[in-house]
């Protein structure tokens, strides 16, 4: 499989760009601020309503008030408000300054197709063994795939090459032309499968395949699709009940499609702007609380220059076909077709029961982008599934500082043993 360039695009850092998108997370602070001086009327005579969680701190606090001047306190709660707002600005405006090491080197491709690449990490530094097992890493379509080789040190790509295998990554870039009206049938018809192909026929063996987040939901229809090609499956905070711990996000997207499907005809894709906004909707404080703890660290410190690697590639996302966001809105959000066994590619289902690949799924116990009775649901559907729960979330199980001892070892373990008596 002769080498290819690298794309050109893949590893810049979009400093310029975040936190994605600002405007709205400038707008979330000044109205909490604004909102908490105009609550404070109704704190002190006890009408504001509570989350009952809250309700006896709530007691306290109006009882506390009751001894203060409204003047005073009203004064303190500006002050602070203003405090945090400055906090935040200084700490996106250290983070767009920060001075940015090179990325690591991105390898060659071993094939591509369009916009996508299939990146060839077996020849990378430390990189081990003479009669490798394949395997095949699959990312989201949103993010770009080097969330799974952020630095030298937190990389699952050069962990997997370390360790003797040789691993694929498949990086789907930026849509173009060739892209403007993929589905979801077209990504795994016309880029997975082809790519997978790639790799079978330049190894001689059938790859274990891992898919992480929504590119889990593509590995499962790679190996429901080609059962022989795929000697192992593994699958980490995969979705599939869209409904599960996710009432509000839900509600919010119904609520939301006909402009979404205004912007989508008017576009003919789902701006990353836009996504970024959904995700932050999750946990909408999450922004302002780590750009304040920022602020604060070392600017040599491995937690800034962490800090900054990870929060480049949030802000590196790329934007969504028109139909693969009509049909993750409003076939996986909205119907829940995956777990009610109606989500098809090609015009076949797409069912966890019909994977005959050893399987493997790896959940994070604190992940608000997945809920784990989301991806539990899957587990429950995939014959003989090995289960493995860890004390992680979504991103920093694969970039945390615990992600080796977590993530990386068991599953390395698991392939070795998986892939050693298949191949």
């Amino acid at each position: 499989m002769p080498p290819i360039s690298p794309h050109p695009s893949l590893g810049q850092s979009p400093e310029s760009l975040g936190p994605r998108p600002l405007p709205l997370h400038l707008a979330l602070q000044t109205m909490t601020w604004l909102s908490s001086l105009a609550a404070l009327n109704g704190l002190k005579d006890g009408s504001l309503p509570w989350n009952p969680g809250l309700k006896k701190a709530a007691e306290a606090l109006q009882k506390n008030l009751e001894k203060s001047d409204t003047g005073d306190f009203a004064a303190a709660v500006d002050a602070e408000a203003r405090r945090r707002l400055t906090v935040f600005a200084e700490g996106v405006s250290l983070y767009r300054e920060f001075p940015r090491p090179p990325r690591p080197t991105v390898p060659a491709a071993a094939w591509r197709a369009g916009s996508t690449e299939l990146l060839d990490y077996g020849s990378v530094a430390g990189a081990k063994g003479a009669n490798r097992a394949p395997v095949l890493v699959v990312p989201s379509l949103i993010n770009r795939g080097y969330i799974l080789d952020l630095t030298e040190k937190r990389s699952f790509m050069r962990h997997l090459a370390s360790a003797g295998f040789h691993p694929y990554l498949i990086e789907w870039g930026t849509p173009g032309p060739d892209e403007r009206d993929f589905t979801l049938t077209d990504y795994i018809c016309r880029r997975l499968e082809p790519a997978l192909d790639e790799i079978c026929r330049f190894t001689g063996r059938a790859p274990g395949v891992v898919g992480y987040c929504m590119g889990g939901n593509l590995a499962l229809a790679l190996a429901v699709r080609k059962p022989v090609q795929v000697a192992a499956l593994a699958l980490l905070a995969t979705p599939w009940d869209f409904h599960a711990g996710m009432n509000g996000p839900v509600r919010m997207l119904k609520a939301m499609a006909p402009g979404l499907n205004l912007m989508i005809d008017q576009l003919g894709e789902l701006p990353i702007d836009v996504i970024q906004a959904m995700f932050a909707s999750l946990t909408p404080y999450s922004t302002t609380t780590k750009f304040n703890r920022f602020a604060g660290l070392d600017p040599a410190s491995d937690k800034a220059q962490n800090f900054v690697a990870l929060e480049d590639w949030l802000n590196d996302g790329v934007p969504l076909t028109g139909p693969v966001a009509r049909e993750c809105l409003e076939g996986w959000y909205g119907d829940n077709t995956p777990v009610l066994g109606e989500w098809r590619v090609s015009g076949s289902p797409v069912r966890g029961e019909d994977v005959r690949s050893p399987t493997m799924l790896v959940i994070p116990e604190q992940d608000h982008i997945v809920p784990p009775g989301s991806a539990t649901a899957l587990a429950e559907t995939i014959p003989g599934a090995d289960v493995q729960s860890i004390a992680a979330g979504h991103i920093g199980m694969m970039t945390g500082s615990r992600a080796k001892a977590g993530l990386y070892q068991p599953l390395t373990k698991w392939l070795e043993q998986t892939l050693t008596v298949i191949n």
